[in-house]
């Protein structure tokens, strides 16, 4: 068995790293090797270490080298494409692609998690849809449950498949506990979006990532 998946999210702060992390929880807990992939961070602490990096390597019980894990890391929180060109940096796709590969060679189940929304600047190359595109892999949609999510979800489909890509699954991650009106918003969500549902995390559970890994299944190998 051996599955990869690239997972992008339908805006920044969706919970993209916690769903990444959830499922290779999931993972893990059905007796997988898994390991997860952030080719591109932006932020860093005073130690150079990056949040959502850190958290990755954390959630993965397979243990891969800093540089498959993270090839491009910068200090400055903000665009990626801002941030390459501030380090005097390019980043290539090339690169990211010869640790996708490296990661799947060992993995059995392998999630590459993007940067940002699907459509995120990332230099030369093209954006991170283009990425997706390059690394060929079925697509994990993240949607954070809150006002508008429909919209962004829905544009958001459109892209990936118009890239020609798969959606494997997509999560609705209970991000603003105070939405009103959430089963109807689900309810469309799961009629409208042409992709199983993955799963439902609530707000804050209990256990973090960990807890959230109950909630979620991972998508039916192709």
């Amino acid at each position: 068995m051996n599955q990869a998946y690239f997972l992008t999210g339908t805006d920044t702060e969706v919970g993209k790293t916690f769903i990444t992390c959830a499922l290779l929880h999931r993972a893990a807990r059905d007796g997988l090797r898994a390991a997860g992939l952030k080719p591109v961070a932006a932020g860093t602490d005073a130690a150079g270490r990056n949040e959502d990096v850190e958290a990755i390597r954390a959630a993965s019980n397979l243990k891969l080298p800093d540089a498959t894990i993270n090839p491009y890391c910068f200090t400055a929180a903000v665009a990626p494409h801002i941030a390459a060109a501030e380090s005097g940096v390019t980043i290539e796709f090339g690169t990211i692609r010869a640790a996708c590969a490296s990661a799947r060679q060992a993995a059995d189940l392998l999630i590459v998690e993007g940067v940002g929304g699907f459509r995120v600047p990332l230099g030369g190359d093209g954006d991170s849809a283009d990425l997706a595109v390059a690394l060929g892999l079925p697509v994990i949609l993240v949607i954070g449950l809150r006002l508008g999510c429909i919209n962004h979800a829905l544009l958001t489909a459109e892209a990936i498949t118009a890239r020609g890509l798969h959606i494997a699954g997509w999560v609705a991650n209970h991000i603003d506990p105070a939405m009103a009106r959430f089963a109807e918003n689900l309810a469309t969500l799961s009629e409208l979006l042409p992709a199983p549902l993955l799963g439902v995390v609530p707000h804050a559970p209990t256990g973090g990532a960990a807890g959230a890994a109950e909630f979620l299944r991972l998508p039916e190998a192709r």
